[in-house]
């Protein structure tokens, strides 16, 4: 059994439809700084990568920062109660002072660090936005 072929070549797309080239290059040429600097980040550019990578910087900073204080802050108190054994002893409402300080004073510490680090950080990521959308002098 043969398979009929047909004789007429496909046309190809209609000729009604034309191309638009866009380029991308051309926004950023013609925008303001913070447009320019919009785009740098979203092309990935040498500079829009060294303004990711100072907010990644600050926000590793505050990180750091506020473990060192989780550190001391709770780690210190066993060091406390080694150094000074009275503390490790005293009573408060016939509990263990250390019992007290490590599983109830804990938790609101670690609460409260918890919201600055969440308020600081938002504070880093204002700074960056601030900084892409400053307008030109």
């Amino acid at each position: 059994m043969a398979i009929p072929i047909d004789p007429q070549p496909d046309p190809g797309p209609p000729e009604t439809s034309s191309r638009i080239r866009v380029v991308l290059a051309e926004v950023v040429r013609s925008g303001t700084r913070a447009e320019r600097t919009r785009a740098e980040l979203t092309q990935q550019t040498q500079v829009g990568d060294a303004l990711v990578r100072g907010l990644v910087r600050a926000q590793l900073a505050l990180a750091l920062r506020l473990s060192l204080v989780v550190g001391i802050g709770l780690g210190g108190l066993p060091l406390l109660f080694a150094i000074a054994p009275e503390v490790g002893t005293a009573k408060l409402f016939g509990v263990n002072l250390p019992w007290l300080l490590l599983g109830v004073g804990a938790f609101p510490f670690l609460v409260g660090v918890g919201w600055a680090y969440v308020q600081l950080a938002e504070r880093n990521e204002q700074d960056f936005t601030d900084v892409i959308q400053r307008p030109e002098r």
